[in-house]
């Protein structure tokens, strides 16, 4: 490890960034450096301006994303250099607005129903059974199950911040016939890694990714489904069914508020409570003498 590398974790950890934000920032300094073939302390402003640039003219990469690599490389010069970050020579880009891909209840059936094993079906389940994220659902311990309650303890989450979910009959069925099905009945993890499910580490979170593009290819999905549409769908679907928007903030750990707004353009329930204003105008329901689509 060199001592820049070494520096920088160190900065991070300092800080208290989780570890998921600490490899995209170190990934993202070692990936400057290869660009321009040098040391990355050895580099400047021009260079982060091309290296911006060829981010989204060559590498075809979304604003958010470009402007999570800035923030890596302005942490990387303040914290790690000590060396001065001009915010009017490196803008941000703007922000994009996209809404996410959302799947109707009966496609969410038609997904888990399509899982490609037990194991993966249990954690599709707890996927949309609970809005977690991947990294979050990976982590999970046995002892965050409280059949108890009926509650699942996220602990650790975005932010650091723990938080209960509603713990599904079905999802717990479903957890103990997966258990039942196992070899060895895990100790702390719930999705414990290895081919037998009996490892010492969790499960990676390519293995949540791919359990919903295998499940998604055997249902006939044609939907773009990865985990945090799942997780969409838990929230949209909740909405649809009555839940508050601020019940919904506190289950997936939203910071604000305004976060969850977005699935208020999802809802189905919601958009069609409010009708168009072509509906209230007084028009003639017959079409004009030369209308030239009279005749098709």
């Amino acid at each position: 490890m060199t001592r820049l590398r070494k520096t920088m974790i160190e900065e991070l950890e300092r800080r208290n960034y989780s570890q998921s934000t600490t490899r995209t920032y170190i990934h993202t300094v070692e990936d400057f450096a290869l660009y321009f073939d040098r040391p990355p302390d050895q580099l400047g402003p021009e260079h982060i301006r091309e290296y911006q640039a060829q981010l989204f003219t060559k590498r075809k990469l979304a604003p958010n994303t470009v402007t999570q690599r800035l923030a890596a490389l302005r942490f990387f010069f303040i914290q790690t250099l000590h060396k001065p970050w001009s915010v009017a020579e490196t803008p941000y880009p703007k922000k994009v607005f996209t809404l996410p891909e959302i799947l109707s209840p009966e496609e969410v059936a038609r997904l888990i129903e399509g899982a490609l094993t037990l194991y993966h079906r249990v954690v599709l389940m707890r996927l949309y059974g609970t809005g977690v994220r991947r990294a979050e659902l990976t982590h999970l311990q046995i002892p965050d199950i409280d059949s108890q309650r009926m509650v699942v303890h996220v602990r650790g989450g975005k932010g650091r911040k723990d938080r209960d979910v509603m713990l599904s009959p079905t999802l717990l069925e479903a957890l103990r016939e997966h258990f039942r099905s196992l070899r060895q009945r895990p100790v702390v993890w719930l999705f414990p890694g290895n081919r037998w499910h009996t490892g010492d580490e969790p499960i990676d979170t390519k293995v949540v990714w791919q359990a919903c593009k295998a499940a998604a290819r055997r249902a006939g999905i044609q939907k773009d489904v990865h985990p945090h549409t799942l997780r969409h769908c838990f929230a949209t679907h909740l909405l649809e069914a009555g839940a508050d928007l601020r019940t919904i903030q506190v289950l997936l750990g939203h910071r604000d508020l305004e976060e969850t707004t977005i699935y208020l353009h999802l809802s189905q329930r919601h958009l069609n409570a409010t009708a168009s204003p072509l509906d209230s105008r007084n028009l003639s329901p017959t079409r004009p003498k030369n209308d030239p689509l009279r005749n098709v």
